[in-house]
């Protein structure tokens, strides 16, 4: 369904090492060639998925992929910016799974949420009707094994393969606490015309649109109805099994599923769709195991959420104890207070959504993923303002978010302290934030508590932007 360059014209661009300006060069010229005769593309047409993924995957980027929208696109491009990837059918999948594993180690649901529906969307091919190659690898997140890429509308079989996919995914996003709904934002165009060399076809490919060209122009076509996502998650038990590979990628895993690093028992975490709240009207997700009120599971302890904000949907409660895991969330127990607050300033944002969808006439899902950012931003900003965190032989690990001098044109983040934290800035908190946090695990010698409070304060910056996220990590550490 979507355009591919040939090689020969990346070639002759000089783009054998990519960055960003070159795939915007390379765009361009695809664009112009009167050569290429070939259906628009699409590879920024869900653009929020492609940050999203990217953010996660330049936290270990082990392949060195230049940018996952390369992924996307078809072998012979993919090819100048694969890095250290060869088989080329399967880059998408790597991409994914790498990603996957840095947000899953990281405890971000929405980090291993936009790998996992990057993993299902369509890839470019040559021509209208045309699927793409399945991966025959298998990868090491059996969740990433579980899926494959959407394929073009328009080829043999598409309707009834693009919704089992769109249902799998529903699952896999199901077992880690996500919105299992978000699964629908993973399908593609209305067919095109098999044949058509016009070059007209039913895609959109903004680069500057930040949400996505399908979704603000309204071109998406989903592959089931919200019913039936819940169906699917119902039959399921409300936790995929892990490794149940789509019947066409020929993948194998089988109980492979390892501990996962966020929560003990996902089966009995309310999050999947939207945790049930009793005054917002939000449907009880069906794969859910226990509710009490406002959708967190009854246990004793104090609840260390801040947050008072009640739009669509009541606080979840971040209940400490005395346990090993000092944190719960609806069951969900975390070693770090940050990724719990995550979690509920997350659970609680998907009920506000989901009364939004439902008919609330004075909410929108703006107004729910505005109060999640709020959430997470109070909850940061109460906690360790008492003294500055224990660094070791190192200065400030407090970041900067503004013009640097490195980057005077735009907006980015970096250490403030350069002579300790000697790091280039970047527009995600994600790639300084994690640097520093390694740094100081490494490098200065910092308290076991400090990198803690490190990488819980990443967490909650690498959920917000601008000055909000650098705000929130430097909360965390009392800078």
């Amino acid at each position: 369904m979507k355009v591919e360059t040939s090689a020969v014209l990346l070639a002759m661009m000089g783009v054998a090492s990519a960055r960003p300006d070159a795939v915007r060069l390379f765009r361009k010229n695809r664009h112009d060639s009167a050569k290429v005769r070939r259906e628009v593309p699409q590879e920024h047409s869900h653009n929020k998925f492609l940050t999203g993924v990217g953010a996660a995957l330049n936290l270990n980027n082990v392949d060195q992929v230049q940018d996952p929208v390369f992924a996307l696109l078809g072998n012979a491009a993919a090819a100048q910016g694969a890095g250290k990837v060869t088989n080329l059918d399967c880059l998408q999948q790597r991409v994914a799974d790498q990603a996957f594993t840095n947000a899953k180690a990281a405890n971000d649901v929405e980090g291993m949420t936009n790998a996992l529906i990057f993993r299902a969307l369509e890839r470019n091919t040559g021509s209208v009707g045309l699927a793409s190659v399945l991966c025959t690898e298998t990868a090491k997140n059996p969740e990433i094994a579980a899926l494959q890429q959407h394929q073009d509308p328009a080829s043999n079989g598409a309707a009834a393969l693009n919704k089992k996919i769109t249902l799998e995914l529903a699952s896999q996003l199901s077992a880690i606490g996500a919105d299992p709904q978000l699964a629908l934002q993973s399908g593609t165009f209305a067919p095109g015309k098999v044949g058509d060399t016009t070059g007209a076809g039913n895609t959109c490919d903004t680069e500057d649109d930040a949400e996505g060209c399908i979704f603000t122009q309204n071109l998406l076509v989903e592959d089931a109805t919200a019913a039936e996502i819940t169906a699917a998650v119902a039959s399921a038990g409300g936790k995929a099994k892990a490794g149940n590979a789509n019947s066409n990628v020929g993948n194998s895993t089988g109980n492979a599923a390892a501990d996962d690093a966020c929560e003990d028992d996902a089966a009995s975490n309310n999050n999947a769709g939207a945790a049930t709240n009793n005054n917002a009207g939000a449907a009880t997700n069906a794969g859910a195991a226990t509710k009490a009120g406002n959708g967190a599971t009854a246990t004793t302890g104090n609840n260390v959420n801040t947050f008072t904000g009640s739009v669509g949907s009541a606080p979840v409660p971040v209940v400490s104890s005395n346990a090993a895991k000092p944190f719960s969330v609806n069951g969900a127990q975390f070693l770090n207070q940050g990724a719990a607050i995550q979690r509920a300033c997350d659970v609680q944002k998907n009920a506000c959504a989901n009364a939004a969808n439902g008919g609330s006439a004075s909410i929108t899902v703006a107004d729910c993923d505005a109060q999640q950012k709020q959430c997470v931003a109070q909850n940061n900003g109460a906690k360790r303002r008492q003294a500055a965190a224990d660094t070791g032989d190192c200065g400030s690990p407090a970041i900067s978010f503004g013009k640097q001098s490195d980057r005077p044109n735009e907006n980015a983040f970096a250490p403030v302290d350069k002579k300790d934290f000697n790091h280039g800035s970047a527009l995600k908190p994600a790639v300084i934030t994690s640097f520093i946090c390694q740094q100081l695990g490494s490098k200065c010698g910092a308290s076991a508590a400090t990198v803690d409070a490190c990488n819980e304060g990443a967490d909650a910056a690498n959920s917000l932007s601008g000055q909000a996220a650098a705000d929130a990590f430097n909360a965390a550490l009392g800078v």
